[in-house]
Parts: C-alpha cells; structure tokens; sequence
C-alpha cells in the first residue's frame, strides 16, 4: 500500500490581522515596561508584529495563546535590540579613546548652526539623518542599512528631524 501525501494536523488558526488588533496594546505595554522607553517600545512592538507575520504559518494555538507567543517574540527582540546596542555602545567608546583628540571635527558642508545642531544628535540619529538625507537613500534601502524595519527607519527618522528641529528653534531665539 502506497502513503498518500501528508496532511498537516488541521490547526484552527485565527487570521494574523484578527490577533494583532488584538494583542497590539498588550505587548506594546509589556515592551515599555521592559525598555521604560516609548520610542524604543514602539519600535521593538513593530519588530515583534513584523517577526510575528514572517513566521504565523508556525504558530500553533493548542500551545499557547497568542499574547503569550508574541510576548516571547516580543522579549526575544527586545534582548536582540539590548545585545546590539551594548555592541554598539562599546565600539563607538573604543573608538573614542583610540582616536586622537585633537582632531577638528569635519566639516559637513553645513551652516555653522546646523553644524552645531547635528553635532548634538546621538550617532544613530545623525546615521539615519546621513542615509536618508545626506545620501538621498528610500525608506527601504535606508531601513536595510541600519538592519530595522521600513517603519522603525522612518520613525527614528522622524524623531531625529524633530529633535534637530527643535535645536535649531533654540538656536534661533537665542
């Protein structure tokens, strides 16, 4: 006797829109209390619902609820994101004590004020300010550079044009 193909256990899986709706306010709350950051928080929630999508064929309702299963995503990333950044921390130090000290910062082709405001920003602020501003990159390439989501891109995009926005309105009263 010749096996039939295989079928999969019929699995009743609920529609991923239905739980994401569903579940967004849970784990963004659970990653503020984790980060204590709302930005960072937000971002992180977009990942985890972004892994979620890439990976629902794989989710199996008899083993956890849905909450449950995106919150271990949900940490999973946030310990991805804390990894990294502490990577990140520890090159740019390096790199500040290995560097010689007396060394003018270059120029960016910028009026001084501008200059000054940049020089204030945070490295991943000016980085995704340099892709997508200075190198004229799309949201996408610019998102897969920094290794973030088109929608975690434009956010710190965003937050990074409304911190230099408002340096620059400092400034300019003063």
């Amino acid at each position: 006797m010749i096996a039939g193909p295989r079928r999969r256990r019929s699995v009743n899986r609920p529609a991923f829109g239905a739980v994401a709706e569903e579940t967004l306010d849970e784990v963004y709350r659970y990653l503020l209390v984790l980060t204590a950051d709302p930005a960072l928080a937000d971002d992180l929630t977009g990942a985890t619902y972004e892994k979620a999508l890439r990976i629902w064929n794989r989710y199996d309702p008899r083993r956890a609820a849905p909450v449950t299963w995106l919150c271990s995503i949900a940490r999973t990333t946030a310990l991805d994101h804390f990894r990294a950044e502490g990577r990140r921390r520890r090159r740019e130090e390096r790199f500040a004590r290995e560097a010689p000290q007396e060394l003018e910062a270059p120029s960016l082709g910028f009026s001084p004020e501008l200059e000054e405001a940049v020089a204030t920003l945070t490295a991943a602020e000016r980085e995704v300010l340099a892709l997508r501003i200075v190198l004229d990159l799309d949201a996408e390439d610019a998102a897969r550079v920094l290794g973030v989501s088109r929608t975690a891109g434009s956010m710190r995009l965003a937050r990074a044009l409304a911190k230099l926005e408002e340096r620059m309105a400092v400034d300019a009263l003063a």
